[in-house]
């Protein structure tokens, strides 16, 4: 019995690794993409210590809050692997635990072995799915904190459910060091089903005490909101709910219904495990979704809406689903293998087609090593390898958001220090209020960039010691530059 067990230990293995590998297919690769630009400067920083002489606090801010930064480095250097290909292996390690963890709450939930893959096959198909308003994907195509947090969130939610307490607390201590917040949502999960699973008999009393709960976390997080925050705050309407568009708001309502749903037939199943975690789940939802609005509707909340509340539903989202994948295996799929690829192949190619669009200028998977395809990557592969490590650039502050330009990082890619933009940076802003008003002064100092010339330029090289600047091709500023490709030139102020 034991070596048969040993044996489907290994083929489970096996078949989540191929799981792994095809989820990276369809999801695609692009570590130095959108908030990589926001984390992996600490890591390039800890390896590097000479590189950004400037602007480093738009990234030490974040990773002040997480030892993400140190692990990753450290791993790089035990290993002595380029940075490109540590990165690529994490990544790949966080695809798999995500896809281990979610096979693991699969097999607490459902007892068939075609609910329990169809769970997690339902979660490797839809990786870089939207989750409602939050501006969160389930996993992002690119490593970052958030990642290595979801996968422990589902590790700790399954030891809470087999009641091994202390390894739950294990894996809150591992998502909390990577990231500082998004270990409050399973947490407050597994805090909430272990009180209601304790006074069952009492437990819509709770709501009470979990919204205030979740109220009395934010409260030392308010502050009078400047102008210049406000500005910062206005490129994030996702934090707030009242900007949500309708299908968002379904995106809130919908899956509360689900679990109902779900805990109607599970009840009827007598699959006492899956009706308790949707009854807790909808608890859950509510108390969020209470103090969403509490933080969101007046005026003087406007900071407090950065600890986004509703950012609860990337976890919700995660069991939903392999709750969904479990329900399907378990009445349509069944063992029919048509059943499996008439599912599964489409929702696949939608969202490999879905990224495709999302990343037009780039290639689906950028592997380490590889020359960039996207123009505006090749110039900041360019300045990395032929510009002063302690140079400071200027470019356009929304460069991140020109068509083609694929919402590559400058500063995660060409390791050269930058003047603030107006994408990233202002992210952290939204969560750092006191980097405000350098933010604004640094964005207003280079607006409007399309129309900049060498005198404007030369004002930048006097004020913040700019000494070098990346334009698009079709800029007149009057300089000869060092570097130019169909798209971008990269030249250095006189």
């Amino acid at each position: 019995m034991s070596q048969i067990s040993d044996k489907q230990k290994t083929r489970d293995f096996f078949s989540l690794l191929l799981l792994t590998m095809g989820a990276l297919l369809v999801q695609g690769y692009h570590p130095f993409a959108e908030d990589a630009e926001i984390y992996l400067p600490g890591v390039e920083r800890i390896l590097h210590p000479n590189l950004f002489p400037v602007g480093r606090e738009f990234f030490l801010s974040h990773a002040s809050m997480t030892f993400f930064p140190n692990v990753v480095a450290l791993s790089l250097r035990i290993t002595h692997l380029p940075l490109e290909a540590g990165l690529l292996l994490w990544h790949l390690a966080s695809i798999f635990l995500l896809l281990l963890a979610c096979w693991e709450l699969s097999r607490l939930l459902f007892s068939s072995a075609s609910a329990r893959w169809a769970g997690v096959c339902m979660i490797a198909a839809l990786l870089s799915l939207p989750v409602a308003g939050t501006a969160l994907y389930i996993m992002d195509q690119y490593l970052n904190p958030r990642n290595l947090a979801a996968f422990a969130g589902v590790f700790m939610l399954v030891r809470t459910l087999e009641k091994k307490y202390i390894r739950a607390l294990f894996w809150l201590l591992f998502a909390a060091c990577m990231h500082p917040l998004m270990w409050v949502f399973p947490f407050s999960f597994c805090l909430l089903f272990v009180v209601m699973e304790t006074l069952e008999a009492r437990w819509k009393s709770l709501k009470p005490a979990g919204l205030a709960t979740l109220v009395w976390w934010q409260i030392p997080l308010a502050s009078a909101p400047s102008l210049a925050y406000h500005e910062a705050a206005k490129r994030h309407a996702y934090h707030y709910i009242q900007n949500w568009a309708w299908y968002e708001l379904l995106g809130i309502v919908a899956p509360l219904a689900l679990f109902w749903w779900f805990g109607r037939i599970a009840g009827r199943k007598q699959w006492s495990m899956v009706e308790r975690v949707s009854r807790a789940l909808i608890l859950y939802g509510l108390i969020y979704l209470i103090g969403a609005m509490v933080v969101d509707f007046p005026a003087r909340l406007e900071a407090l809406a950065r600890v986004q509340p509703l950012r609860c539903l990337h976890f919700l989202y995660i069991v939903m689903f392999v709750m969904i994948g479990g329900f399907l295996g378990e009445y349509v799929l069944q063992n029919r293998i048509w059943r499996w690829l008439i599912l599964f192949l489409p929702l696949s190619a939608g969202m490999f087609l879905a990224q495709r669009a999302l990343f037009p200028a780039s290639a689906h998977l950028e592997w380490p090593g590889t020359t960039p395809k996207n123009p505006w990557a090749q110039a900041f592969v360019w300045i990395r390898q032929n510009t002063p490590v302690d140079a400071v650039f200027a470019l356009d502050p929304y460069y991140m958001d020109i068509a083609g330009e694929d919402e590559v990082g400058f500063r995660c890619l060409a390791e050269r220090s930058r003047l603030a933009d107006g994408v990233k940076d202002n992210g952290v802003v939204s969560m750092f209020p006191p980097l405000a008003e350098e933010w604004w002064t640094q964005v207003q100092d280079q607006s409007p960039w399309k129309n900049f010339r060498k005198d404007d330029l030369l004002r930048l090289k006097n004020k913040y010691g700019v000494g070098w600047v990346v334009m698009q091709t079709a800029a007149n500023a009057g300089l000869n530059c060092d570097y130019q490709n169909d798209t971008v030139r990269v030249c250095r102020l006189p």
